[in-house]
């Protein structure tokens, strides 16, 4: 119970931090792209600002033997560039370039009642949903 309510906490604090910075508007996106049109470059800030506290955030907490409510730290073990990577990678590019919206703001929308990201969110459990019947995972 502990975690779930830790884990809600983290994400609540996430799409509040998406929505200040208006990254749940899928349009903020979309003219983040469109760099000979109507471009945006409010998203590169908002990375930018994003950077150095992930940076600070991992060399302090991989410091510690363990983590706080785990018995061990999970690391990716898989390191190489497969065609599994690329195409999965490449779908979701498209599929970010053409909604403008990522799984977080997608996921955060549904709290502000966005139908597109209703939509959004259906459409990336149905990937994941083709994908482990494709690929019996």
């Amino acid at each position: 119970m502990k975690h779930n309510a830790i884990a809600l906490l983290c994400g609540m604090l996430f799409g509040i931090g998406l929505s200040l910075s208006r990254m749940v508007n899928p349009n903020k996106v979309l003219n983040f792209l469109d760099i000979t049109g109507n471009w945006d470059p409010s998203l590169i800030f908002v990375m930018l600002g994003a950077l150095p506290v992930a940076m600070i955030g991992f060399k302090s907490i991989l410091k510690r033997p363990a983590p706080i409510l785990a018995q061990k730290f999970q690391f990716v073990r898989k390191l190489s560039v497969n065609t599994s990577l690329i195409v999965g990678a490449s779908i979701f590019g498209v599929g970010w370039g053409m909604s403008g919206y990522c799984p977080g703001p997608a996921v955060t929308g549904l709290g502000l009642l966005s139908f597109e990201s209703v939509v959004m969110v259906i459409t990336i459990y149905l990937g994941f949903f083709t994908y482990n019947r494709i690929f019996k995972e």
